[in-house]
C-alpha cells in the first residue's frame, strides 16, 4: 500500500514537471543553492554620507587661496561676486518666477501682498442673501424668489424656509438692490454681501 501511494506521488510529480516545466520550479533549477541557516548575515560598510557623484580629488591650493581671499572681503564687496561671475563666465541672466496663482499658506510672502491689493479693488460681484421675512407674506416672498433664481415652486419654498439663505450670487450693484427691493416690497427683508 506505502508503495503505491509513492509510486503516485511520483508519477504526479513527474506529469506535475511537464505541465509547468522545470524551469517554474525553484528546485530543479542549476544555479540554485539552498541557504545555509547557521550562516551570519553579511554586514556592509557604508560611507558617512551619500555623495552622487563618487569621490572627489580635494580642491587644488588655488582654489582654497581663492576661498579664503573671498572671506576676508567685506559683506558689501562678497555680494557683487556672484553677478560680476554671471557677467565674465556669460551665464544667461535668471528670471524671476511669477508666484501670483499660488498659496503661500499663512505666511504669505509674495501672495500676501497681492492679496491686499485684491481687497482695496472695488468689489463688482455681491451675493443676495435673504436675512427674513413676515410669517403673513410667504407666499408673497416665494413668488418674488421664483422670478429671479427661475427655481420651481418647491425649491424656491425650501429656499425660503431655510432663512438665512443666498439668493442668488455674482450679481451686480444694481441688480442686486433691484432684488433687495422687490423681496422689500413683498414683505422679506435681504442685504447684499
Amino acid at each position: 500500500m506505502k508503495l503505491t501511494v509513492v509510486a503516485q506521488s511520483l508519477q504526479v510529480r513527474s506529469t506535475f514537471a511537464k505541465i509547468i516545466g522545470l524551469s517554474q520550479v525553484r528546485f530543479f533549477q542549476p544555479d540554485f543553492t539552498p541557504r545555509d541557516p547557521n550562516a551570519k548575515p553579511k554586514k556592509y560598510k557604508y560611507p558617512a554620507f551619500y555623495d552622487p557623484y563618487g569621490p572627489r580629488p580635494p580642491p587644488s591650493d588655488k582654489i582654497i587661496e581663492l576661498a579664503e581671499r573671498i572671506v576676508a572681503l567685506p559683506a558689501a564687496e562678497r555680494c557683487q561676486i556672484g553677478p560680476t561671475l554671471g557677467e565674465k563666465l556669460r551665464h544667461p541672466k535668471l528670471q524671476e518666477i511669477s508666484v501670483d496663482g499660488l498659496d503661500m499658506g499663512p505666511e504669505g510672502g509674495a501672495a500676501a501682498g497681492s492679496s491686499n491689493v485684491e481687497e482695496k479693488k472695488e468689489k463688482t460681484a455681491f451675493d443676495v442673501k435673504l436675512e427674513k421675512f413676515d410669517a403673513a407674506s410667504k407666499i408673497k416672498v416665494i413668488k418674488e424668489v421664483r422670478a429671479f433664481t427661475n427655481l420651481g415652486l418647491k425649491e424656491a419654498k425650501d429656499l425660503v424656509e431655510k432663512v438665512p439663505a443666498i439668493l442668488k450670487q455674482g450679481v451686480t450693484k444694481e441688480e442686486a438692490n433691484g432684488i433687495i427691493e422687490k423681496i422689500k416690497a413683498a414683505g422679506g427683508v435681504a442685504v447684499m454681501e
